[in-house]
């Protein structure tokens, strides 16, 4: 089948740094690469690199050509990415410590500017059973999803950055929600309700280093993978290689124990690495850690 992802595409901005600056504070950094990034752009990338065929739907500003080219060279589909004169590529601001963490600073640009017309243009040919993705980093969601739901396509909503009212209204046409653990207990806790309770047919969530779980909550079962030990380069975009992984796994109709193994341990790879989308892993790279790992 193939993944449709309505994604944000950014060009991120990285900066190495000793600490992040307190209120202030000014700090040098040590070290200054840009490269491609966007939880969307980083999400396709993973879901392409693990072996499925994904249709990338986004806008950037003039300025971005070159990241469309990237995401194609990366193996995704850029074909339904549109040039938005009218503002400039998303962009982040990425401050990454010596142990991998990092505080980052987005500005949406184009990624807010995506028109409803193109999300139908870029669905009108997805089949029934087809998966779209989707962030909370544009705009257009829920119009997407309920058009997605009306072809008979799997809807999967990775709710990040999260934003209470961007899920709530998302929700009901979703048909598996991936949050972090601190996002399922804040929209739990929101909602009144113990997180498998939460009103979807299914939930990823993951624990950073220690792994993730997947609920079915229509029929109460759930399965939990641990994460293999790494030592952290740069945790930007792990989650996003996750989810994509995970995705992909799905697509392709691997056993959901499975999916999440891959998903896990693309992710623990990826943090061993710089960068977000050049350093997400290959399907064969994420295999071997795996057998390694063991």
């Amino acid at each position: 089948m193939a993944i449709y992802n309505l994604g944000s595409i950014n060009i991120d901005w990285f900066y190495r740094v000793d600490n992040c600056p307190v209120n202030g504070e000014t700090v040098a950094a040590t070290g200054c690469v840009s490269g491609l990034g966007g939880k969307g752009a980083n999400q396709s990338v993973a879901a392409a690199r693990a072996g499925s065929v994904v249709q990338h739907i986004g806008a950037i500003g003039g300025e971005g050509v070159w990241a469309v080219e990237q995401l194609k060279a990366l193996g995704v589909d850029a074909t339904h990415v549109a040039i938005e004169l009218a503002g400039p590529t998303g962009h982040a601001l990425i401050f990454v410590t010596p142990d991998g963490e990092n505080r980052i600073v987005i500005y949406p640009g184009a990624n807010r500017m995506i028109e409803e017309a193109d999300v139908k243009t870029a669905l009108a040919r997805a089949k029934p059973q087809d998966m779209l993705l989707m962030q909370n980093e544009t705009n257009a969601q829920v119009f997407a999803a309920k058009r997605a739901r009306a072809r008979g396509m799997h809807v999967v909503y990775s709710a990040a950055p999260f934003d209470l009212e961007a899920v709530r209204a998302t929700m009901p046409h979703v048909d598996l929600l991936a949050v972090n653990e601190v996002e399922a207990k804040q929209l739990a806790e929101a909602m009144g309700l113990v997180i498998t309770d939460l009103p979807v047919p299914e939930l990823l969530v993951t624990h950073g280093a220690k792994g993730a779980t997947w609920y079915d909550l229509k029929n109460g079962e759930m399965l939990t993978v641990p994460a293999p030990e790494v030592d952290p380069v740069d945790t930007t975009g792990a989650g996003d290689t996750f989810v994509g992984y995970f995705c992909a796994g799905r697509d392709q109709g691997v056993e959901t124990v499975e999916c999440l193994e891959l998903a896990v341990n693309a992710a623990a790879l990826k943090v061993t690495r710089d960068g977000t989308s050049e350093a997400i892993p290959t399907l064969p790279e994420v295999r071997l850690f795996l057998e390694e790992s063991r």
